[in-house]
């Protein structure tokens, strides 16, 4: 037996084992798959999604569904052959686990923040639809008051400011500018609700760079003018659903049918404005859509250089910014189904 025949023979059991730890040891990534999509003009758990009190509902015999990412958690022990099989996939992706998951946490942790998501998500959709329907729903309330601040004593956490002097305010924004109208030290009326009830108190203010201030934080809130309640499973969190919440609110509450019968998909977060945001995963969420029927997808215009390449099949793909350029989208095809639509470049 030669040298080199012997070192083999002994580095044979190594390497070996080498091979065997790095299919079975776990590895540090995160796989992306295409999850379920919803119907959120449906029902689930036996009552409709979408549920309003104290203005006629109109039924859309189509589909607006939602999509979503199935995404192993952050405790998921992948080895080397999973990550291959999702590496190859058509419709996987596979992520380093800090990126999919950069904060510390638990996977309860993870699920309480996604559901945080999902309610905030919810009421900017509602807002968004309103707003589209002609309500104001816009106000805005106290988060915290310093307590060594001029306001201190005056005005309270979660007092609603309607007005600020004479001017009615509905964002933050026109508070800071209504108040920094005046000198610092000169007061401002500060009407407010609370409990309940309107009442106005009289703040003198503070100076702050050179401009006058109350110190408190504000936030934007609303207030609808009548219930609407959007019901999902509590499996599903984050915010990406919010454009497709709108679009169902929006639908339910006009007597003509958005979707004239046919199937529309899409995602993207929204504001109380219509604005629409990009959001992650879009590569399986596309052929989860499509593999479920969707013959349109709503593409946040943010999320146009990440479609390429993704597995649509025949479903069309049009381009949105916001809540409008959907609704607009989704009537003219419905009308022509073959109609031009905004594209994100090579996606038909």
């Amino acid at each position: 037996m030669t040298q080199r025949t012997l070192a083999g023979l002994i580095a044979l059991p190594l390497v070996v084992a080498l091979i065997v730890i790095a299919w079975v040891v776990p590895l540090p990534y995160t796989i992306y798959s295409p999850g379920p999509t919803v119907n959120v003009l449906g029902e689930f758990d036996g009552k409709d999604i979408v549920q309003v009190e104290g203005h006629k509902t109109y039924d859309d015999k189509g589909q607006l569904r939602m999509t979503t990412v199935s995404e192993t958690t952050r405790e998921a022990r992948l080895g080397l052959w999973t990550l291959l099989g999702a590496w190859m996939s058509d419709t996987e992706a596979v992520y380093p686990r800090e990126v999919a998951y950069p904060d510390q946490g638990t996977v309860e942790d993870d699920r309480e923040a996604g559901q945080v998501q999902m309610a905030s998500a919810q009421d900017a959709a509602i807002a968004a639809a309103l707003t589209k329907l002609g309500e104001d729903v816009d106000e805005v309330s106290v988060a915290e008051v310093a307590e060594d601040a001029p306001a201190a004593g005056k005005l309270k956490a979660d007092d609603v400011v309607t007005k600020v002097g004479d001017t009615a305010v509905d964002t933050p924004q026109a508070v800071v500018t209504e108040v920094q109208k005046v000198e610092p030290g000169d007061t401002v009326e500060m009407t407010v609700e609370r409990d309940g009830k309107t009442r106005t108190e009289t703040v003198k203010t503070g100076e702050k760079d050179g401009k006058a201030y109350i110190g408190v934080s504000l936030g934007a809130t609303y207030e609808f003018p009548y219930d609407i309640k959007i019901t999902l499973d509590p499996a599903i969190g984050g915010p990406s659903a919010g454009l497709m919440m709108a679009l169902s609110v929006y639908d339910t509450l006009t007597e003509d049918p958005l979707t004239d019968g046919k199937k529309v998909a899409g995602t993207g977060t929204i504001d109380g404005d219509g604005n629409v945001g990009p959001i992650g995963g879009i590569q399986q969420k596309i052929p989860g859509a499509a593999e479920d029927g969707a013959q349109l997808f709503l593409v946040p215009a943010g999320n146009c250089q990440d479609v390429d390449g993704a597995e649509n099949g025949d479903m069309r793909l049009t381009r949105v910014e916001t809540l409008d350029d959907a609704i607009e989208a989704i009537e003219t095809w419905t009308e022509d189904p073959n109609a031009k639509l905004p594209t994100c470049g090579s996606t038909k």
